[in-house]
């Protein structure tokens, strides 16, 4: 077996100072791909209603709400690009070209006309950037997975995997926090005219510093050593789709569990119904945002301490524990929520999220040892994408017609209950390959299925 200089046959780094810059650097670009991807879906609940779609009568904040699901659609246009060309080209080229697509999309929307100015042509050219948004972030998770998890110890995927993972708190944070910010420097209709833009044209800083960043680190050693071995897929998606068909559905709904229930904050769902003036609660926007982020930081460190609960006591079991937690912070959100104290939202925020740490931190390890090195990328990134639209696409639509509807929340906790028991019974599915051999060499164990009740063969 040819063996890269500085590599081990397993396929890590040698060196401490290597891993840490790539986890630093898979930290920084998650970051900031997230905070451009949610800071779109936050001011959808706080302005896009009222300054690009209200024309369109009534039902304005639906329509609003079913943007932040329309670039979930194309969420697998960006898998499958990325699957393909990160299992033929490398993990590193695909994850520049989509932090690059996401910064000038988010940086446009920055500079967009409102319906006032140029009409329908707004919210068209608004809906066009968040598909961009969509297709960049369908390709960004399975690169930066693999890129931590590949260059991992064996007995560190778990934690190692947690860091991208953790950019999605972190960027739920930079954004409702960036958000709060502007509320207070430019309040009431200040905010509305240009304070909401602000955010937004950030994003070109942010993305100066993950693409110098992310510059710095080596490609990952698993693609490295197929790359010299002349082993790359030719048509890794066909590959994936002929053998795998079962697992990539099953490894989506588990997903699906978690992204359902997340979305009522980082699709935006939760500010908009505390803040809509119209409302039950008409609460304020600085405060509510403030709240969203602090549950941000309790996310991120129920995600690490999963990352680092996985890697000693399984995947699996990590996860059906993170299903019940996430099960009793579902029943208890709404109820804390629909007080109009913004303590008890907090507390109501912060129960659910350490469920949501304990479904999502260990998701990357999971991923990465599911499927063959040969087409782990397109595996990663078309599970993820699918789960993505199964779970968090559509939810913070479907909870504003459920309330709509029913004029009350209770139904949006049962509908939540589902998606969570959904995740659960897809993870029972699935055995547990905590440590299998990730390099080319073990092409043979990976193929394995993985799926109870299927051939081991």
């Amino acid at each position: 077996m040819s063996e890269q200089p500085g590599f081990t046959p397993t396929g890590t780094i040698a060196s401490p100072r290597d891993r840490r810059r790539v986890v630093f650097a898979t930290v920084v670009g998650t970051t900031v791909e997230w905070y451009d991807f949610f800071i779109y879906a936050t001011a959808v609940g706080l302005v896009f209603g009222q300054l690009f779609f209200a024309p369109l009568g009534a039902n304005s904040a639906l329509i609003a709400f079913a943007t932040v699901g329309v670039s979930f659609l194309f969420r697998p246009l960006g898998a499958f690009l990325a699957g393909h060309f990160g299992d033929k080209v490398g993990r590193k080229a695909v994850l520049m070209w989509t932090l690059i697509l996401m910064g000038a999309a988010t940086a446009l929307i920055g500079v967009l006309p409102t319906y006032e100015t140029i009409g329908f042509a707004a919210p068209l050219l608004l809906v066009l950037l968040r598909i961009l948004q969509g297709i960049s972030a369908g390709g960004e998770w399975g690169g930066a997975v693999l890129m931590a998890v590949e260059h991992a110890p064996k007995t560190k995927r778990g934690i190692f995997g947690a860091s991208p993972q953790i950019g999605v708190p972190l960027g739920l944070l930079l954004a409702s926090g960036v958000m709060a910010i502007m509320t207070a420097i430019a309040p009431g209709e200040q905010f509305l005219i240009w304070g909401w833009r602000v955010p937004f044209l950030l994003s070109v800083v942010l993305i100066l510093v993950g693409y110098y960043v992310r510059r710095k680190v080596e490609e990952s050693p698993v693609f490295t050593e197929l790359a010299e071995r002349k082993e790359e897929a030719k048509m890794p998606i066909v590959q994936l789709f002929r053998k795998h068909t079962p697992l990539v559905i099953i490894a989506a709904l588990v997903f699906a569990g978690n992204n359902a229930v997340g979305y009522m904050t980082t699709g935006g769902y939760i500010q908009g119904y505390a803040t809509n003036p119209e409302g039950p609660l008409a609460m304020e926007r600085g405060p509510v945002l403030w709240a969203v982020a602090g549950s941000a930081v309790t996310w991120l460190v129920s995600t690490l301490i999963a990352g680092w609960v996985s890697d000693r006591f399984g995947r699996r079991n990590t996860y059906i524990l993170g299903w019940i937690l996430q099960l009793g912070g579902v029943f208890t959100l709404f109820p804390l929520v629909n007080s109009g104290n913004i303590g008890l939202l907090f507390a109501g925020l912060a129960i659910l999220t350490i469920g949501l740490g304990f479904t999502y931190g260990p998701q990357a390890a999971l991923y990465t040892e599911l499927f063959p090195a040969s087409i782990r990328f397109s595996g990663v990134s078309i599970s993820y994408a699918i789960g993505a639209i199964a779970g968090g696409a559509f939810a913070p639509t479907i909870a504003t017609a459920i309330v709509q509807a029913t004029g009350s929340t209770e139904a949006v906790t049962w509908y939540l209950a589902g998606m969570t028991v959904i995740g659960l019974l897809a993870t029972l599915l699935l055995r547990d390959r905590s440590g299998i051999p990730l390099g080319p060499d073990h092409e043979a164990e990976q193929s394995k299925s993985p799926i109870y009740g299927l051939s081991k063969a």
